[in-house]
């Protein structure tokens, strides 16, 4: 993302490359109108289908894979950062609700009727064109239209007209050890104690997690530590301090997985977050 405020791309792809597991510091909205792909997002198997809006908030990992014998994967993807979604909001209307994995019945894929379908179809569209036309009202219209499509998607979200999820697709093993690795990602953790927590053999846990989240035990606790290290740090922490509360051994192990994984050092990157 390039710009200080939000982005609204369209894209169609027939083929992808594989990416892996990852993060932003933006929030993402999706509406998919054609193709078949499947998010991962944390635990979670998400199966998108056209019509179909997702959430994918900073604070959760995802990868996306396509079905390259279906049709191409075209999709509108809205980029905001939380700093530019606050300022929209007011004190009654909070336009990050439908956003927050923190929310009660909250769910990254919405399943709506096809007049909603259109209804958001057609305000990404417009929105896409003010974005790329230089007329009248171009520094205006842009803005009345995603804050009109941000309410939209948290009208639609309130309905609770999401679809539960696909258990059939989803381990419930993989999403409770993600689970226990997320709320205690700043305790000292190892594949051993996992599978003896969860009574499983690490190989099977191994197998499981490779499958569903595409990464290894040991890579997935040490993005969900570097997550967690991120969002310190945009909340004042300095970085000398981070570390120990995420995980990490020592100052020289955190600096050097940090920059690893995001090209910069946590000071830079702490600089680069603060309000």
């Amino acid at each position: 993302m390039t710009r200080p405020d939000f982005e609204l791309r369209h894209k169609v792809d027939q083929r992808m490359s594989r990416v892996p597991l990852h993060h932003h510091d933006f929030y993402e909205i999706y509406f998919l109108v054609t193709g078949d792909v499947t998010y991962t997002i944390d635990s979670k198997l998400c199966r998108v289908l056209p019509g179909d809006i997702l959430f994918v908030s900073p604070r959760e990992l995802h990868k996306v894979r396509i079905s390259t014998a279906q049709d191409p994967y075209e999709r509108y993807v809205l980029w905001i950062t939380p700093r530019y979604l606050r300022r929209l909001s007011t004190g009654r209307t909070d336009l990050a609700r439908c956003l927050d994995p923190g929310r009660e019945g909250y769910r990254n894929r919405l399943r709506v009727p096809p007049e909603d379908q259109r209804a958001v179809g057609a305000l990404a569209a417009r929105l896409y064109e003010e974005q790329q036309g230089e007329g009248y009202g171009r520094d205006l219209m842009p803005e009345s239209l995603l804050i009109q499509l941000l309410v939209t998607l948290n009208r639609l979200a309130d309905r609770d007209a999401a679809a539960q999820e696909d258990p059939a697709r989803s381990s419930q093993l993989v999403s409770q050890a993600a689970e226990y690795i997320g709320a205690h990602c700043g305790e000292s953790m190892s594949l051993d104690e996992l599978a003896e927590r969860f009574f499983v053999s690490k190989y099977y846990l191994s197998h499981e997690f490779n499958r569903i989240m595409g990464v290894s035990v040991h890579r997935y606790i040490l993005k969900k530590r570097l997550l967690t290290a991120c969002q310190l740090m945009a909340q004042g922490a300095r970085p000398g301090q981070v570390w120990a509360d995420c995980g990490f051994g020592d100052y020289t192990g955190f600096y050097r997985a940090f920059r690893a994984e995001y090209g910069v050092s946590p000071r830079d990157y702490a600089l680069s977050v603060r309000d």
